[in-house]
């Protein structure tokens, strides 16, 4: 039976934090708040959950699942070949609706889908999200929704496509907004935006003006 915390009560969001964080060890699934829509997590290094996750959604490997992260210190430890530019990026945009499609680190143990070698990162600015990835780590996140879906704003909404597949639920009320993270791929020299999303290419181009966008 899923087991649903109002994180906008202290006393709920401490023990909904706790619960979600044993949750993740254990190798199970929780949604969670950020600053886009609803997500649906699992420990990033655990491929048998990461699996569970892409079956919720009814979602296959094709589309592999980006990770959250709590801290920009984090890529250090699963990222390779970044460049002073993403860094640029990092720096303006973080914590914040931007994905950076980046070279993993090869010796990273993990299993996100067909991901060619990459991943799609991103910290978001929501603090529940920040407080539960601080705790538990890199966490492979993608929307609560059913594939084919609407992305949810609010938790009741992942709960009734969801259900019992999620074992903890952090209800933080409405998000922000629906418009998704933009997703800028600096695997190569140049930046290249692949989604404009609630940051456009003039934005991104303040800061890294050679950005090019892709066709």
């Amino acid at each position: 039976m899923a087991r649903r915390y109002d994180t906008n009560d202290a006393t709920d969001r401490a023990t909904g934090l706790r619960e979600a964080a044993s949750a993740v060890r254990r190798g199970e699934l929780v949604v969670l708040p950020t600053d886009t829509v609803y997500g649906i997590g699992a420990d990033a290094f655990t491929p048998e959950a990461v699996g569970d996750l892409l079956e919720a959604k009814g979602r296959g490997r094709t589309m592999p699942t980006p990770v959250l992260i709590g801290s920009p210190n984090t890529l250090h430890g699963i990222v390779t070949d970044f460049s002073e530019m993403a860094w640029e990026l990092v720096d303006a945009f973080w914590p914040g609706a931007l994905t950076l499609v980046a070279k993993h680190q090869p010796s990273l143990q993990w299993d996100l889908g067909e991901t060619r070698g990459t991943v799609a990162v991103r910290m978001p600015l929501h603090p529940v999200a920040i407080e539960l990835l601080t705790e538990v780590g890199p966490m492979a996140v993608s929307s609560a929704n059913l594939t084919g879906h609407p992305a949810p704003e609010n938790c009741d909404a992942a709960q009734e496509m969801l259900g019992d597949s999620v074992s903890v639920y952090l209800d933080g009320g409405p998000t922000p907004g629906i418009v998704p993270s933009s997703i800028v791929d600096v695997t190569g020299k140049v930046p290249v935006l692949l989604r404009e999303g609630a940051l456009t290419a003039d934005e991104l181009r303040k800061v890294v003006p050679d950005l090019e966008v892709a066709n």
